[in-house]
Parts: structure tokens; C-alpha cells; sequence
């Protein structure tokens, strides 16, 4: 059983998926049904991890090898989950992540080849092995995600479709790894469609009683 009040709501996908819009939705609706619930970004959040944000997305630096791009990810993610998201829940607001640790298993496990029973340990470390309630992966196929990605592209983005292709299947098989907290969303669908889903789903979970 949780020790927090709140609930910890994450969102997955390859880049482009959509999962953005949805994040918003859902927060929206939440707080309009007095839920009181508030969003953290990764890598981001506060003023460290804003700062390795820059470090990990900058487009210029092309020389960060896989073990320092993990290693700059999970501390970001430590930073925001001490400082952000363990205060909130424990006051009872829940929160929603647009990307957390499954991010680190599909894009540096998957994505870059690096041991995922190691990241896993990481990701433990990192979070004080804080674990979402529910975590949404939105699929969608990289060629479809790389069409809608029209802006310029961050260091991660620029690696190319080869790229989101592996990381969409190391994604795949966390949904089938990790079964009671991964829900499965078709990023095909209309905004509207998936909108409903999510808010189904947790209905389906009793998040919120």
C-alpha cells in the first residue's frame, strides 16, 4: 500500500506520440473534479534539473555517451523526486509526470543497449523507489511520431526514427513486463477517443473514490 495521500499518474511514448496533449487533458479534468493535481516534466522540474536539461537536450553536444546520458537522466529524475513529487504527495496532490523512469529503461535500455536489470537499480535509487499507480504508453509508430515532430529537433530526437523504432519496442516490452501498472493506449486514435480511455481506465482502477 501507498504511504502517500496523492496519486502518481505517469505518461509514456516516443517522441511525437501525443502524450503531451494528453498529460494536459487529464490534469485538467482532474482539478475540475477538485482533485487537486499538478504536472512535473522530465528531465526538468526544478532548478538542477532544468539545468541537466539543458545538458541532455542541447543539440550541439553530440559527444554525451550513453552511460553519462543515464547517469544525468536519473539525476534529474532523484532531484525532482525529492524536491517536487514526494512533498506533493504527501499532502495529498497528486501528480502527473510527462515522462519518469520507464523513460530510462526504453530509451537508454532499449534505445542505447545499455543492461536494464542495471537501469532498473538505478531507477530504484533514484526515486527512493517511488512507483507510479498508473503509468499510460501511448503507441504510435515512429513514422507517424516523426511527421508530427515538424519543430527542430533536440540532441535525443535528432538520432532518428532507427532510434524511437527500438525504443518503442523496449517500451512494448515493459507493457508486457510490468502488466498491473502499464496501460496500453493506441496513439492512432483521435485526441478524443484517448482522452476517454485514460479517464475510464481510472475510473476502472478507482484512483479516485
Amino acid at each position: 500500500m501507498s504511504i502517500f495521500k496523492g496519486k502518481f499518474i505517469t505518461f509514456e511514448g516516443i517522441d511525437g506520440c501525443g502524450k503531451s496533449t494528453q498529460v494536459k487533458l487529464l490534469i485538467d479534468a482532474l482539478n475540475r473534479s477538485e482533485n487537486k493535481t499538478i504536472l512535473v516534466r522530465e528531465p526538468g522540474g526544478t532548478t538542477i534539473s532544468e539545468e541537466i536539461r539543458d545538458i541532455l537536450l542541447h543539440r550541439h553536444l553530440e559527444d554525451i555517451c550513453d552511460r553519462t546520458e543515464a547517469l544525468l537522466m536519473t539525476g534529474s529524475r532523484a532531484q525532482l523526486t525529492y524536491e517536487i513529487i514526494q512533498p506533493n504527495l504527501s499532502a495529498g496532490i497528486n501528480v502527473i509526470a510527462d515522462r519518469y523512469t520507464d523513460s530510462t529503461l526504453a530509451y537508454q535500455g532499449g534505445g542505447r543497449n545499455i543492461e536494464l536489470e542495471w537501469l532498473i537499480q538505478l531507477n530504484r535509487f533514484a526515486t527512493y523507489n517511488l512507483e507510479p499507480n498508473v503509468t499510460f504508453f501511448v503507441d504510435i509508430l515512429p513514422e507517424e511520431a516523426s511527421r508530427r515532430k515538424s519543430q527542430e529537433k533536440d540532441r535525443i530526437e535528432r538520432a532518428g526514427i532507427d532510434l524511437q523504432a527500438k525504443v518503442r519496442n523496449a517500451y512494448l516490452e515493459l507493457v508486457d513486463r510490468f502488466q498491473d501498472r502499464f496501460v496500453l493506449i493506441n496513439g492512432h486514435d483521435t485526441i478524443e477517443n484517448i482522452h476517454g480511455s485514460i479517464l475510464l481506465e481510472i475510473q476502472r482502477r478507482h484512483l479516485f473514490e
